[in-house]
């Protein structure tokens, strides 16, 4: 019932109404869906109408013709076959006008689609049609001005290269112009014979106070907290076949990433480790290359301003979104449950599933 004014006949299911509202790209037609939508919920005649801004005559109108015909009367060109309010080849310009100006806002492609092409879609249709075109629609990741064109070929390289037989033969963290430095030389009481193990190094500096989930509360949203803030950063080393480690250097120093790099090694015992990490000054000086083969590390560097490679990031990301709610009473308690938190998170290969995939999936034999 509609209020007590008219029966409305049901023609088509809420669920029919839903699918046709999200496809059509007619103002006209999705207002009228709506009416329909809002009568099916239980609304009176008047207040549906008030609703999509038409008057009461014209709603009753509209509910004649719904149940003497359904769509076919109340909207006689629905579905109709209408051509699309682009063709291909308009389609095709539209695309490489969007890739001319990439990113996009919507409001700047309706605003775009109206100066340029004289059409304008439904806000709600937009989507679809953009999905269509085979846009995508999620955040745009930020390049940095150095990153190589073939940022994905330089790793993959370089991982060929760490797991080369012939290249084993010389020091991995050696360079050329290291070449007149004949002292490099494995500690003696470190063994590399017992497989190897594949991990990720980076540093962030999460807070006791950041806020990054959203929570339920009754009154205003608000956490009180004591002003507790970590001045130091933590070094985490995400493995993927080994034992996981976070430590929290008090500078980022190349002595002390070095003494980073002798925990993951007090961690990982007898097997060669292959450490992919960031090109930060401290860790690709020559000290830091150095001491590392010493402990039987090598390095990978991920290819400059190319911090997505490293699956160590979006563990950082769960880990700050996480540790959120945590209530600390200093910054002891807050590195012990971040630290138990990530031992959690890394015990996860999902956060280096692609990076498995693209970079390691010739070499899982030599893991072991």
């Amino acid at each position: 019932m509609v209020g007590r004014e008219r029966e409305i006949v049901r023609h088509l299911s809420e669920e029919e109404l839903d699918r046709l509202q999200s496809e059509t790209d007619s103002i006209k037609e999705y207002k009228r869906l709506t009416f329909l939508k809002r009568l099916y919920d239980g609304a009176a005649l008047a207040a549906a109408a008030q609703d999509i801004g038409v008057s009461q005559g014209t709603a009753s109108n509209w509910v004649t013709r719904w149940n003497e015909g359904g769509l076919g009367k109340l909207t006689p060109n629905f579905g109709g076959g209408r051509p699309p309010k682009l063709d291909e080849a308009e389609q095709e310009q539209l695309i490489a006008r969007l890739r001319e100006g990439q990113p996009w806002k919507k409001q700047e492609i309706q605003h775009l689609l109206n100066e340029e092409f004289d059409v304008e879609y439904h806000p709600h249709y937009l989507p679809t049609f953009l999905d269509k075109l085979g846009l995508h629609y999620a955040i745009p990741r930020t390049k940095r001005p150095k990153r190589p064109e073939n940022a994905e070929e330089i790793l993959d390289e370089r991982v060929r290269y760490a797991f080369d037989e012939e290249a084993l033969e010389q020091p991995h963290n050696k360079r050329e112009d290291d070449a007149d430095d004949e002292d490099w030389d494995r500690d003696e009481n470190i063994r590399t014979d017992g497989g190897t193990v594949v991990g990720f190094f980076d540093i962030s500096h999460p807070q006791p106070w950041d806020n990054f989930q959203r929570m339920y509360t009754v009154d205003e949203p608000h956490i009180e907290r004591k002003l507790v803030k970590i001045d130091t950063p933590a070094a985490g080393f995400y493995a993927l076949n080994g034992e996981s480690v976070l430590s929290f250097p008090p500078n980022q120093e190349k002595e002390k990433i070095c003494g980073c790099f002798e925990k993951v090694r007090e961690q990982n015992p007898a097997k060669r480790i292959l450490l992919v990490l960031d090109n930060f000054s401290s860790h690709v000086c020559k000290y830091t290359r150095k001491r590392a083969h010493e402990l039987g590390i090598d390095l990978i560097f991920l290819p400059v301003g190319s911090p997505d490679l490293n699956p160590i990031e979006p563990v950082w990301k769960s880990l700050k979104w996480e540790s959120s709610p945590f209530i600390v009473e200093g910054g002891d308690e807050y590195r012990r449950r971040i630290t138990e938190l990530f031992g959690n998170l890394t015990n996860q290969l999902s956060f280096a599933s692609s990076w498995i995939e693209n970079h390691l999936d010739n070499y899982l034999n030599k893991l072991v």
